[in-house]
């Protein structure tokens, strides 16, 4: 049905360069591949004729920026008309019917239509038109977008080669802001393909490096490093990561727009020494509860682990890797009702909520115990967990020598895949959304801000910061209250500086400066009403919800609610409230530690969601869009929404 000239797809991309860049004949096969795949899956979907199916062919987007549209299906030698580069054809571009009868849209990776499908209200376009069910649609767009990002990719490390290459415009621009329903999926994946906070920081890591962003070391002066109309990133500990842009007419002195979450999540850390003694058969696994986590809903839940991985090579250094298996390697299980005791017992976490991740009978008919049960030798530190986890850890990370793993640091995780659920699909049913969702959909924010035109404002520091153990108090070197932060900034406003710089200059970049702590928070529950305060009862699918506590266990107050509000106001936003009741207890967020450090304005807004602090909580299908939505219009609108403010 659709045929694509392959060799003009790939050879598209070198009329972008100046000087011509090194041709990578491994990504160009790949591409090959790709585009095979694709013209595989188009010839195997099968035609039907139900209008709220996905419609193929489409508009799609040639590498060299053009947008070609199918005029004619029977002509498979001229089929399509080609417009100019960013001009879509007069048709809906690449919508799909909900299963509550509204329309989305499909995408590829940098915004661009993959796939069409007309309102069956409005006039078909000419020519006929074959249609093929979802999943088949969903399989060639993703193939599609892979496609699209291996030449993204070849581009920008041909830029990195050639001074004077240019990106082709689909690679350069990146297309509007999508709409909500567009961010449900790829929140879902983050979740279920990064269980612990050192994959969710790489994660960031690998997508700020694909979107441009250059990578900072703390160990290194940035002076000669940060450049107006640039965009960074620095981490620490793997476990904290601040990205931001610097607008293209910033001067030393002017604010900064933040954006603040975090990363960690309530799990369950391996003890210094994993290793238990066999019982009954059973092999099991020393844990340690890092803040609220082997509560109650810890119980019988299918868990695996992952974490990073300290490996010393044969050249003497140590590596980090980092490690998750694909499979559930341990349970807490309950004890069977018919023993008069209570399923969880007393739910003593030292002694009953010991998980088991094996069998090893072989204590019974042995005196030690321990005989022949260590692996790496006397001394190493695989000697002190278990053979069988070693095992499978080294064999995950390729590692033959068990003596060679100096350290690790896992923790167990619910494997259940994040996944949408409800009879319309509204909700995201998912473990660790606390606060990995306002986290990622700051990130988002940031990164569909970054490709974002600014003909005016653009004085301003754009800045998104995610940190580790939160959920503990946040007081260690990676955490909100370590000073992680404000160094960052104080190196930015003194890289700019010139010779000027003084803490003079500091302070007025804090007063010029706006925080959001963004952090999940309560959505109203049906069954328990009472628990929440008339007016402040936060819905689902609606917005972010701005949190007010008297006692300064968050930072809003009248003025930082007016400035979100008029953002809100400008980008088509709603802001919901919630307060907690007077009979309750608040929680915390890093917000009153940051801004107080700092001294700059603050206010704790957040998405809702149910279940706290369960293995596994609720959102809605939309929260994650509507984050990204507001989190964009922040950072975007800061600057201009400032001066409003006397």
């Amino acid at each position: 049905m659709v045929k694509n000239n392959g060799n003009s797809l790939r050879n598209s991309m070198s009329t972008y360069s100046l000087c011509s860049p090194p041709i990578d004949h491994a990504a160009q096969a790949r591409i090959a591949e790709l585009e095979a795949q694709v013209s595989k899956l188009t010839a195997e979907a099968k035609p039907n004729t139900h209008e709220s199916e996905l419609r193929i062919p489409a508009p799609i987007v040639l590498p060299d920026g053009r947008i070609a549209r199918w005029k004619d299906p029977q002509n498979k030698e001229h089929g399509y008309d080609v417009c100019e580069a960013g001009v879509l054809p007069e048709e809906r571009p690449v919508m799909y019917k909900r299963a509550n009868g509204t329309f989305g849209v499909y995408r590829n990776e940098f915004g661009m239509p993959v796939f069409t499908n007309s309102d069956p209200s409005t006039s078909l376009p000419p020519g006929k038109l074959q249609t093929v069910d979802a999943e088949m649609g969903r399989k060639i767009a993703t193939t599609v977008v892979k496609q699209r990002e291996l030449m993204a990719q070849q581009a920008r490390s041909a830029a990195g080669n050639a001074s004077t290459y240019r990106l082709p415009p689909h690679l350069a621009h990146k297309s509007p802001l999508k709409s909500p329903e567009e961010y449900t999926q790829p929140f879902c994946d983050f979740l279920t393909e990064n269980p612990t906070v050192w994959h969710a920081v790489d994660y960031f890591e690998k997508k700020l490096t694909v979107a441009g962003f250059e990578k900072l070391s703390e160990r290194k002066t940035w002076n000669s490093e940060l450049k107006t109309g640039g965009k960074y990133y620095v981490s620490r500990n793997g476990t904290s990561l601040i990205a931001f842009t610097v607008g293209k007419d910033y001067k030393s002195g002017n604010g900064v727009a933040m954006i603040a979450g975090h990363v960690d999540a309530l799990t369950a850390r391996l003890k210094p020494v994993s290793t238990k003694k066999t019982t009954a058969g059973y092999v099991q696994l020393g844990v340690a509860p890092y803040a609220g986590a082997l509560n109650s809903t810890w119980w019988d839940r299918d868990l695996s682990i992952g974490g990073r991985v300290l490996v010393k090579g044969s050249d003497g250094k140590i590596t980090t890797k980092l490690v998750k298996l694909g499979w559930p390697i341990a349970r807490i299980p309950t004890i069977a009702p018919h023993f008069g005791q209570g399923m969880t017992g007393t739910g003593n976490k030292e002694t009953q909520m010991v998980p088991i991740i094996g069998l090893d009978n072989s204590e019974a008919e042995m005196k030690d115990e321990f005989a022949n049960l260590t692996l790496g030798g006397p001394g190493t530190f695989s000697s002190t967990q278990p053979p069988k986890l070693v095992r499978a850890i080294a064999g995950e990370l390729g590692i033959q020598d068990y003596s060679s793993i100096v350290n690790w640091e896992l923790e167990l995780f619910d494997i259940q895949p994040a996944q949408v659920g409800g009879l319309d699909k509204e909700f995201i049913f998912a473990g660790r959304i606390d606060d990995k969702l306002c986290s990622w959909a700051a990130m988002e924010g940031l990164l569909a801000s970054s490709y974002s035109h600014h003909p005016t404002d653009d004085r301003i520091v754009k800045l998104v910061g995610v940190f580790d153990d939160e959920e503990i108090g946040s007081l260690l070197r990676q955490g909100a209250k370590g000073n992680f932060l404000p160094s960052t900034v104080e190196r930015i406003a003194e890289s700019f500086s010139g010779n000027g710089y003084s803490a003079n200059v500091l302070n007025q970049v804090y007063a010029n400066s706006f925080l959001v702590s963004a952090d999940v928070t309560h959505a109203v529950h049906p069954n328990f009403l009472g628990s929440y305060l008339e007016g402040h009862s936060p819905r689902l699918n609606v917005g972010l919800v701005v949190a007010a506590d008297s006692n300064g266990h968050m930072t809003t107050d009248s003025v930082s609610t007016a400035l979100l509000t008029r953002v809100a106001e400008k980008t088509s936003n709603t802001l919901q409230l919630f307060m907690i009741r007077n009979d309750s207890r608040s929680g915390g967020t890093v917000g009153p530690m940051l801004s107080s450090a700092m001294g700059v304005r603050s206010i704790d807004a957040g998405l809702p969601q149910l279940s706290m602090h369960s293995i596994r909580a609720t959102t809605g299908s939309l929260d994650p869009g509507l984050g990204v939505g507001i989190f964009k219009g922040f950072l975007d609108n800061f600057e201009s929404v400032d001066r409003e403010f006397e």
